[in-house]
């Protein structure tokens, strides 16, 4: 009796087709190149009826890159990070944020009083 798997030895998608001829023509595509601020370029292929992006994030280090070579994007600032807080803080006074504490605790007493 011949136990084990049928497909044993196989790799997966070797039975597949191997060449274009197998699998048929490619859509024709239009390559554009985009580079960043960094000097990288990123190559991209596009379907010829696709409308191609002005800019494109780089896949090496995230800057926007564009697709004149000599002039890419410029690398913009970068924001730091804040904290909902900080946030918060952009919005309200401090004199805002004591007259919200003020009333939020109010209501508190208020509840608890009568509980």
């Amino acid at each position: 009796m011949v136990g084990g798997n049928a497909i044993r030895g196989m790799r997966i998608g070797a039975s597949g087709p191997s060449s274009e001829s197998e699998r048929g023509e490619t859509a024709p595509r239009n390559i554009v190149s985009y580079w960043c601020a960094n000097g990288h370029e990123s190559r991209r292929s596009f379907a010829l009826d696709a409308e191609i992006p002005d800019e494109w994030d780089c896949p090496k280090c995230g800057l926007l890159g564009g697709q004149d070579e000599q002039n890419p994007p410029s690398a913009g600032r970068a924001e730091p990070f804040k904290s909902h807080l900080e946030y918060v803080k952009e919005r309200r006074s401090e004199e805002d944020g004591q007259a919200l504490l003020e009333e939020a605790l109010e209501k508190l007493r208020q509840r608890r009083g009568r509980a």
